[in-house]
Order: structure tokens, then sequence, then C-alpha cells
């Protein structure tokens, strides 16, 4: 699995928003609620970030420590949604979370692309990034999370039906508070 490090080599405007100490997400809450662990990749990258925006474009969920509930429940959420494309038959055979070989939802863009984890494993490490295009179009990569973004960024990984603009040249990111008012 790539390191978060190398995600930052590929995306240095999102350096300014790493935490200055481990970020402490209570994985063990967390995982016991949604019912399975998560990819170390993605473990790691929630533990140097907080959501993290990019070209105003793709918002990438992170769990806010101290609100764990609140992330699964939020992936519950894109399940329900995913629910009913799955019972339109339009999932090209995809099946939702928390189903053997469900879709598990981490990130989305604000044109509707929807970005999930394929449950293909009992190793979180070894889950496909599967994308859902915002035109329909369905991606399966052979990558984690981390290594996903990364090839985006570098340009080695294309996304069908993603917009042409995006990353730009020089992809601003956007750091969301972890605070909780």
């Amino acid at each position: 699995m790539l390191r978060v490090e190398e995600l930052e080599a590929a995306l240095p405007s999102m350096t300014p928003w790493r935490a200055a100490a481990r970020r402490s997400v209570d994985w063990s809450a967390l995982e016991a609620d949604l019912g399975t662990a998560l990819p170390s990749d993605f473990r790691s990258l929630a533990e140097a970030y907080p959501v993290l925006v990019v070209d105003d474009f793709l918002v990438v969920s992170i769990p806010r420590p101290g609100a764990e509930a609140s992330w699964a429940s939020g992936v519950r959420d894109e399940s329900e949604i995913f629910q009913d494309l799955y019972e339109m038959g339009d999932t090209e055979g995809y099946v939702p979370y928390p189903e053997a070989d469900g879709l598990v939802s981490w990130a989305e863009s604000n044109s509707g692309d929807c970005f999930y984890w394929r449950m293909s494993s009992p190793d979180p490490d070894a889950w496909p990034v599967v994308v859902r295009g915002a035109n329909g179009d369905w991606s399966e990569f052979p990558v984690g999370a981390v290594e996903f973004q990364a090839g985006v960024y570098r340009r080695t990984i294309d996304v069908p039906g993603m917009p042409r603009s995006f990353p730009s040249d020089g992809p601003k990111v956007l750091g969301l508070s972890d605070r909780i008012d």
C-alpha cells in the first residue's frame, strides 16, 4: 500500500492541513460500529488529516476524533442510497455494504461521482477502489484509496467520466476543521 507521504508528494498543497500530532480516531469504536476494519492506508490518512476538499471538487470523507459514530452513520446513509440504485438494477453487479463484497463509500465529488472500496477480501488492505461516475460509468482500480488519489493527481490513473479539468495543474486543497461545536 502507498504511504501518505507519497500522496503528499503527488499533492503537495495538502501538506499545510497535516495535523501537528497524530489525530486520535477511535478505530475500535468506529470499526465495531461499521462491523468491519478499514484499510491501513486510509487509517494513516485519517490520523494525519481532516476532511479534505480538492479543487473544490473531490471531498475525501475522513472520520473526526470524537465523531466516529457520525462518520459510520454517513457510511450507512450512503449505503442506503446505493441500495436504491441496486434495487433499480443500476449498479453493474456491485452490491451494497454490508453485504459480502459490498461497497463502502469513502469520497464523493460535487458532480455526484462516488468513490468506494469493494470489500472483496477479509483483508481490507486488498480492497480495490470502485468509482461510480455521475454519468453512470463504473470503474474499478486494483489499488487502495491513497494510491488511487496519488495516481489521479499524478495523472497515472484515468477515471472515465471525470471532468478533464480535474485535477487542475495546481490542485488546491482545503482541510475542513475537526472542531465539533
